[in-house]
C-alpha cells in the first residue's frame, strides 16, 4: 500500500500534468500557432522527446502497476510497503515544490511557451523572475516534482523515472543552448555567463538589476 503523503505526491503530478496541458493550449491559442514542436524533432531529439514522455509515464503508473503486483512489490529493492513516514512527507513538500515551480515559470512565458526545439520558432529573452536564478526553471521544477515522486513513493519505477528525466533534460537543454546562441546571439550569451543552467540563489538580486535596465525576454523552449 502507499502512504497517505504517496497518494498525495501521485495527486499532484496528475494536478500539475493537466495543468501543463492547459497552458499549453492557452499559450498555442494566444500565440496564434502550435506551440507542441516534439512532432518536429529528428534524431536524437526525437530520442529525448520520447524521455520526456516515459518518465512522466513511468513515475505515475508504476507505482500503480507494484500495487496491482505484490510478486514485483517483494522484487523491488526500494518498496516500503506503506512507506517511510519521514522520507514520503518530505518528498510530498518536494513534488508541491516542484509543480509549483514547472508551473509558475511556463505560465510567465505567455505566449511564447513553446515545447520542444525548432530554428523557426524560438522566443523573446526572458530574464525576469524565476529566469533570474534559472535559465531552465520548468525543468527545475519538474524533476524537483520527480524527485519528490521518488521519495514519497520509495520503489524502482519512480527512481528510473527521476533518472530518465534527469537525463533527457541535459540533453535537452544543451540543444536549446546551441539553439539560442546562434539565433539571439550576444543578448542571450550574456544572460547564460549570468544565470546558471539549473539554479543558484545569488543571482537573484544581480538578476533583478539587470532586468530593470535592460527588458529583454526568453522563451524557454521545454520539452
Amino acid at each position: 500500500m502507499l502512504s497517505p503523503f504517496g497518494w498525495s505526491a501521485l495527486a499532484v503530478l496528475a494536478l500539475y500534468l493537466a495543468l501543463f496541458f492547459w497552458g499549453g493550449v492557452s499559450a498555442a491559442r494566444a500565440a496564434g500557432r502550435p506551440i507542441w514542436l516534439f512532432g518536429r524533432a529528428t534524431g536524437r531529439d526525437r530520442l529525448v522527446a520520447a524521455g520526456f514522455r516515459a518518465a512522466f509515464a513511468i513515475a505515475f503508473l508504476g507505482p500503480l502497476i507494484w500495487l496491482a503486483s505484490p510478486p514485483v512489490q517483494n522484487a523491488d529493492p526500494f518498496w516500503a510497503d506503506g512507506g517511510l513516514p519521514l522520507l514520503s512527507f518530505t518528498g510530498h513538500l518536494l513534488a508541491i515544490l516542484g509543480a509549483i515551480i514547472a508551473f509558475a515559470a511556463q505560465m510567465s512565458m505567455g505566449a511564447s511557451w513553446r515545447v520542444g526545439v525548432d530554428p523557426t520558432a524560438v522566443g523573446e529573452l526572458v530574464s525576469g523572475g524565476l529566469y533570474r536564478i534559472s535559465r531552465n526553471p520548468t525543468f527545475l521544477g519538474q524533476l524537483l516534482l520527480l524527485v519528490g515522486i521518488a521519495l514519497a513513493i520509495p520503489s524502482v519505477p519512480t527512481a528510473l523515472a527521476a533518472l530518465l528525466f534527469w537525463a533527457s533534460a541535459s540533453i535537452q537543454i544543451r540543444s536549446e543552448e546551441r539553439l539560442l546562441s546562434q539565433e539571439l546571439g550576444r543578448p542571450y550569451d550574456e544572460f547564460r555567463e549570468r544565470v546558471p543552467r539549473w539554479a543558484a540563489f545569488r543571482h537573484w538580486g544581480e538578476g533583478s538589476k539587470s532586468a530593470s535596465t535592460r527588458n529583454t525576454h526568453i522563451a524557454e523552449i521545454n520539452g
